[in-house]
Order: C-alpha cells, then structure tokens, then sequence
C-alpha cells in the first residue's frame, strides 16, 4: 500500500495534474491543500427521460483533509465553491471524491 500512496501523492503533487486550493471546514481555518479536478458531465436517467448537468468534482488527499463535509468551503483558481453531498473515499481510503456547486 505504501507504493500506492506514493503514486497519488506523486499525481495531487505533479503541476498539471494537482492544483492549489484553500480549503475551509464549516467553522475552521483556511488551509492550503492540494485538489485534482475532475469537471466531467452527468447524464442522469429521469423516469424515460435522460437528463445532462454540468458537475465539479475534484479528489482531496484524506491526509490532508480528514473528514470533508458538505457546506465545507473550497477556492480553487479564484472560484468559490461548497461541498455539497457526501464525500466518498477510494477502496485504499487515501482519496475524497467530493461534488461542488458555486459558493
């Protein structure tokens, strides 16, 4: 496991995969943290209708964010956004998968 977790810090730490974001608990400090975007559309099935959203997730290190919860804030590049959702972590447990939406 210890190859693993050096391969995904290797990718959150490599410049055009990872980028800088402020992450700030519900309540807490500002704190600097690597982000992975993942910016991939939705399509969602509705009943007989198929239904496309824009969505914005991006990975976390649980290192260095442990516990993640929505209404958590995340500025990445400028932008504000809000956790919204609950995070899910990979099998390994070293990676938040969270949704935003616009602050």
């Amino acid at each position: 496991m210890a190859a693993f977790a050096a391969a995904v810090g290797a990718l959150f730490a490599d410049p055009n995969i990872g980028r800088d974001a402020v992450y700030i608990a519900d309540g807490g400090a500002p704190m600097l943290v690597r982000a992975v975007a993942r910016r991939a559309d939705v399509i969602s099935d509705f009943g007989d209708a198929r239904l496309w959203s824009e969505t914005t997730r991006i990975d976390l290190r649980v290192a260095e964010v442990a516990n993640p919860r929505p209404g958590d804030r995340l500025e990445i590049d400028g932008d504000a956004f809000l956790i919204q959702g609950e995070p899910v972590r990979d099998r390994e447990r070293l990676v938040w998968t969270v949704d935003l939406r616009p602050a």
